[in-house]
């Protein structure tokens, strides 16, 4: 059905010195199920695009990245052949502005350690797509939760964003289960608690529905 097909996910690790690094919640999980689930249903050559995780995919291309940077150069350089892009990965906003080549010692009851924000890729990708290119996003909030979706969905021209409500009911990450909204332009869609496998396969029929409509 598809040309190519970019899925991105985990998170990304940016290094502080040999032992320490910033990175996030992220599982995988929910771009793994994408992945597969394209798979099953042929939908088209995937490329699947991970920072560290244990969830890898079989039968499908996959590039293993850790920092940021890495991210944006493995989806540049395959960004305008794909007909889809999903970027489920958790990106981490900010890196340090310094990299310790030896380990970081204690010294002193504080550390101030300074740090400079990444590239939004999100962005990138939405300001350059060409039409008929459909892509996706993922949101993680914890207030004003649809003012802030709407907002991001239209800043970064977005045909689909799955918003992730962050909250001690919903821990979203690393659990097998999680409860989303999709957001669309014309209409936002709750997903009661599910799988994420299941999550992934409704978010498949949301884009070959956009995908229709084009």
């Amino acid at each position: 059905m598809f040309k190519k097909i970019i899925i991105t996910s985990g998170p990304t690790l940016e290094p502080i010195d040999p032992v320490r690094f910033i990175s996030n919640r992220s599982s995988g999980r929910t771009g793994y199920h994408l992945a597969m689930e394209a798979r099953m249903r042929n939908l088209g050559p995937v490329t699947f695009i991970t920072g560290p995780t244990v969830f890898l995919p079989s039968q499908v291309e996959v590039i293993q990245v850790e920092t940021a940077q890495e991210m944006r150069e493995a989806i540049g350089a395959r960004f305008r052949q794909a007909d889809v892009i999903i970027m489920a990965a958790a990106v981490s906003d900010y890196r340090s502005l310094k990299y310790y080549p030896e380990k970081m010692k204690k010294s002193g009851e504080r550390l101030t350690l300074e740090l400079v924000k990444n590239p939004d890729i999100l962005l990138e990708l939405g300001r350059n797509k060409r039409k008929n290119q459909i892509l996706v996003g993922f949101a993680a909030e914890t207030e004003d939760i649809f003012a802030n979706a709407q907002k991001k969905l239209l800043a970064k021209n977005l045909d689909l964003l799955v918003l992730n409500e962050i909250s001690e009911a919903n821990p979203a990450f690393g659990s097998e289960e999680n409860q989303v909204y999709l957001v669309r332009p014309d209409g936002v869609r709750r997903l009661e608690k599910m799988s994420k496998a299941r999550i992934a396969a409704l978010i498949w029929d949301d884009v070959i529905g956009l995908a229709g409509r084009s």
